[in-house]
């Protein structure tokens, strides 16, 4: 009985310390995400699974906004996860287009930092765009102008619609404390051009890399991928 006991505890006990390492790892350094919508197309695919980098930004009190120590700012052309400003409880992704001074415009499919045309051109390498579906897009690939943006130190693609103007932004400048983002699927991303500034506080961290994505998820267990259709091409992919 007492064997049973001390198997028991010791049982117990490394469950305890497997929970608080792996709760640790989640506040301190990365987390899990899926992508649920198509609004950073064609980077981000519908069903993609993230790892977000917390780390990167600095460290902060456990269940709280404040920071007990900072290492980086977010740059512009970072895929950010932050707390929606309208609804905290939802978490969006969204690329960071406008940081604390910087004068922001977007109109008829080209963004202007600073007041210069933010560097577009067709894109060449459209390996990433190819994965996109039909299904994902909800209309032919032929409607999209297929973009190659750089932003700082990133370039990554965008998809503006050949018949219709993406909403438009500005000309504005981005407060203290606050930074302007958008969906790279320009046409279809509720994003700073409609609720205007994100707070600092409410972001989460980088994205880093799709570590699961598929087309589909199960009918039974909806948040699991249906392996049938996992992207396998896609897996490890560092998020630009």
């Amino acid at each position: 009985m007492s064997s049973m006991s001390d198997k028991a505890v010791k049982e117990f006990k490394s469950l305890s310390v497997a929970f608080i390492v792996a709760m640790t790892i989640r506040w301190l350094l990365f987390e899990a995400y899926v992508i649920p919508s198509g609004s950073m197309l064609p980077s981000l695919l519908i069903n993609d699974h993230i790892f977000v980098n917390k780390f990167v930004y600095g460290i902060r009190v456990p269940f709280t906004k404040k920071y007990i120590v900072e290492f980086n700012d977010p740059q512009r052309g970072e895929v950010i996860i932050f707390r929606y400003p309208e609804n905290e409880s939802i978490f969006f992704v969204k690329r960071l287009i406008g940081v604390p001074g910087d004068k922001i415009e977007y109109k008829d499919g080209e963004l202007f930092v600073n007041g210069e045309q933010v560097p577009q051109e067709p894109a060449k390498d459209s390996w990433d765009y190819d994965l996109v579906t039909e299904a994902a897009l909800q209309a032919d690939k032929d409607m999209f102008h297929h973009y190659k943006e750089t932003l700082g130190d990133h370039s990554y693609s965008t998809l503006v619609n050949k018949i219709y103007s993406p909403t438009g932004a500005g000309p504005l400048t981005v407060p203290e404390n606050s930074y302007f983002v958008m969906g790279d699927n320009r046409n279809n991303s509720r994003d700073s051009r409609f609720w205007m500034y994100l707070p600092k506080e409410n972001i989460i961290g980088r994205a880093s890399m799709v570590w699961l994505t598929c087309e589909e998820k199960l009918s039974f267990i909806p948040f699991l991928c249906d392996p049938t259709t996992i992207r396998w091409s896609r897996m490890g992919y560092f998020i630009k």
